[in-house]
């Protein structure tokens, strides 16, 4: 297991360069990878089952105790990031299916790569855990009403279809994992050191699989995919930090909630893409996918540099504990 866990951190470490990599590979051989697209709801199945193996009923109890840093943390995942992406589709004047995409990128939940970001960042790590099960429990919902809202003009959406997807591919996965890590806990604890080795290969071949197939839309729309995905990221990471800072929240929550906020579940963005739209409108999603892990390293490698302020001293000495336990538990 040592030898599993050695991989498992290089590949965690090194997880932006190797989507990165293999991107570059499937445009050049596409054959090697196009043949997975058909498995790209299974594959996310899986790592959402992973995820729900790393939760536990305690992870949603700042909903109850402190339920203000998480609804306005939630609030601005499901306002800013739609939003934004349909400013930036209708200011760059993208092709329907490409805007269509940025926006289903901007309704989905945030992408359980943040709740690692945000432990290296310094910020508070049981607020962006608690962050990313509300929104992605909450995602059958607010997904399909969002892209009803902000991507009909585009392209048709199926709202009542796309909520029997997430509920198939994300939730019942994410419950099924919480159940086997509530009954079996001791077999989850010995499997833990693969999940996130599971999750990245998942996602690598996910990722790879988009490329593949989309090799010819690449080369004609990459460079306005790229700068659409590139915008919409950056202005999630900063109106998501001002949302916090507007509120009057603690450095911690600040934090938190602008990397929850400016990483999305790509690879759910991908998936619902490739079953309800286009394989174009895929594109914004993978692209998202290595792109928000480079973006949310270099800040919170910044922020990690950084103290928190004097007066928020005794809020990190009481989160330590839970800091370190939760660390054991992140995935992808």
């Amino acid at each position: 297991m040592d030898v599993v866990n050695k991989i498992s951190n290089i590949a965690g470490k090194y997880f932006a360069l190797i989507i990165i990599i293999f991107s570059v590979i499937a445009f050049l051989v596409p054959e090697w990878f196009s043949s997975f697209g058909s498995y790209i709801t299974i594959l996310l199945g899986v790592v959402m089952f992973g995820m729900g193996l790393t939760l536990k009923a305690s992870d949603f109890k700042l909903v109850f105790t402190k339920p203000i840093p998480v609804l306005i943390g939630v609030v601005a995942q499901f306002s800013i990031m739609p939003t934004v992406a349909f400013v930036i589709a209708y200011l760059l004047q993208l092709p329907a299916e490409i805007a269509a995409g940025l926006v289903l990128l901007g309704s989905v939940p945030g992408g359980t790569a943040s709740n690692v970001m945000v432990y290296l960042a310094k910020g508070n790590l049981p607020l962006s855990i608690t962050m990313t099960s509300v929104s992605t429990l909450l995602a059958p919902i607010m997904t399909p009403l969002l892209l009803l809202i902000f991507a009909g003009q585009w392209l048709p959406v199926d709202p009542m279809s796309m909520f029997m997807s997430i509920v198939q591919v994300i939730v019942i996965p994410i419950i099924l994992g919480l159940l086997v890590n509530k009954y079996f806990p001791k077999t989850t604890e010995k499997g833990a050191s693969v999940l996130p080795l599971i999750s990245i290969v998942a996602i690598t071949i996910i990722v790879s699989s988009i490329v593949a197939n989309n090799k010819e839309n690449i080369a004609s729309a990459g460079i306005l995919v790229f700068l659409s995905v590139l915008l919409h990221n950056g202005f999630g990471l900063l109106l998501g930090f001002y949302a916090g800072k507007l509120c009057r929240l603690p450095v911690q929550d600040q934090r938190a909630i602008s990397i929850e906020v400016g990483m999305q579940n790509s690879g759910l963005g991908v998936a619902l893409a490739s079953v309800y739209f286009t394989p174009l409108a895929a594109l914004p999603s993978a692209f998202a996918s290595a792109w928000q892990l480079i973006t949310g390293t270099v800040l919170a490698s910044q922020w990690g540099k950084s103290e928190v302020p004097n007066k928020q001293n005794t809020r990190v000495e009481e989160q330590s504990n839970d800091a370190a336990v939760e660390k054991k538990k992140l995935t992808n």
